[in-house]
């Protein structure tokens, strides 16, 4: 028998074979990567029960392109295998598998953009650029009001079509959001068309759909395998990333339910906004903004305290040029709530709707993706994981 030290050798000799394990010929730089260290983990297997990633890895003795995608958006960054990994840095296998993966996804977002020739905007959308637009836009409507005299002033009734009448903010979101979905979904698409034959190319089943459902809105694989956590500064299992991110997650659902529902009421029930407590929309905008708006903060404060090794380094503005929007759209419509009565509210109005208008345009091009592209992969592993193993070793 070979020692499991002798075992991850061999499969660090392997995955440096180049094009004869795996194809890796025909991989990119990070997908490479990817692949040398699935091998080595593979021999290893000491992090089976940690996440959905392994459990599909053992499924697999080579990792082709397809493969290689469907792992990367399995994995949610949580950093338990990297503090648990006894091949971790400094050794010299070098063995770091929520970076790996997390350069991997990030080229798949770019890879599968629609319009490609928009997929580069992956690596340009940081902080910097989102606080520009944010603040372009914002700009460009506050001197809009100050050219027609509206710009301070108290406004009867708090209404916010005194200042932007109803059919212009619809002519100007309606088209972004119709393009945001547009985007998303096309490239979704592809991305499910390449990795279906690569998770036994078998139909999504309700029962399958059920299970991956229940985990995208539990965030299951952010407990560690062990329901403690996983990790973000040090060795000590937390619960506070999952708990920022479902924080974040719903807060966002609310505050997208409370929009919708002031549509129907508009539309439907000619109720025209505003709306006043104990009004359905403005429960649902009020609740939503407050769980963003400690979500944001605390996940901003746990990025800000994460261990250097943990994720992408390179991708740190575009995650924090995401959380800041989400940050600023709950931040200035609470602010706008609280001041609606106050001649602050038209200029607090422009600002909010800049804010808001530049987290929907960079939406298809930004964090927001991961979620989408992550769904689709916990989909195919629930179907997946319900059909015979290929290499013979029985059913998960």
């Amino acid at each position: 028998m070979l020692s499991l030290e002798a075992l991850a050798r061999e499969a660090q000799a392997l995955a440096n074979g180049g094009g004869g394990v795996g194809g890796h010929a025909t991989l990119s730089g990070p997908e490479a990567e990817v692949a040398r260290q699935m091998h080595i983990c593979n021999a290893c297997r000491y992090c089976e029960g940690f996440c959905a990633v392994f459990p599909a890895m053992t499924r697999r003795l080579e990792f082709a392109k397809a493969d290689i995608h469907f792992l990367a958006n399995l994995c949610h960054n949580c950093g338990a295998c990297l503090h648990a990994c006894q091949y971790a840095p400094p050794h010299e296998f070098g063995v770091n598998v929520p970076r790996a993966m997390a350069q991997v996804r990030v080229q798949t977002y770019a890879d599968y953009a629609w319009p490609g020739a928009l997929g580069a905007l992956y690596q340009r959308n940081g902080l910097a650029v989102c606080m520009a637009l944010a603040g372009g836009l914002a700009l460009f409507l506050l001197l809009a009001l100050a050219w027609h005299g509206t710009l301070w002033g108290a406004v009867p009734g708090g209404n916010f079509y005194a200042i932007f009448p109803h059919n212009l903010l619809v002519s100007l979101f309606a088209p972004v959001f119709v393009f945001v979905v547009l985007a998303l979904g096309l490239g979704v698409r592809r991305f499910w068309r390449d990795i279906t034959p690569a998770t036994s190319g078998a139909p999504l089943r309700s029962h399958a759909a059920r299970e991956a459902t229940a985990q995208v809105l539990t965030l299951k694989y952010l407990d560690g395998g062990h329901g403690q956590g996983c990790n973000n500064e040090d060795d000590a299992w937390t619960l506070s990333r999952r708990r920022a991110h479902h924080l974040t997650f719903y807060g966002f659902l609310l505050c997208f339910a409370a929009t919708s529902v002031g549509t129907i009421y508009h539309y439907a029930l000619g109720w025209v906004a505003p709306y006043d407590l104990p009004s359905l929309p403005k429960l649902l905008g009020a609740v939503g903004g407050v769980a963003l708006l400690v979500g944001t903060a605390s996940l901003l404060a746990l990025h800000l305290r994460r261990h250097p090794l943990h994720g992408d380094p390179a991708q740190k503005p575009m995650d924090l040029g995401f959380i800041a929007l989400l940050f600023l759209t709950s931040a200035t419509g609470l602010g706008l709530w609280w001041l609606r009565g106050t001649a602050w509210m038209p200029a607090l109005l422009a600002v909010h709707l800049g804010v808001v208008m530049a987290l929907f345009v960079t939406l298809p091009y930004g964090k927001f993706a991961h979620g989408v592209f992550r769904t689709a992969s916990l989909l195919r592993h629930a179907v997946e994981r319900r059909q015979p193993n290929r290499l013979g070793l029985g059913e998960d």
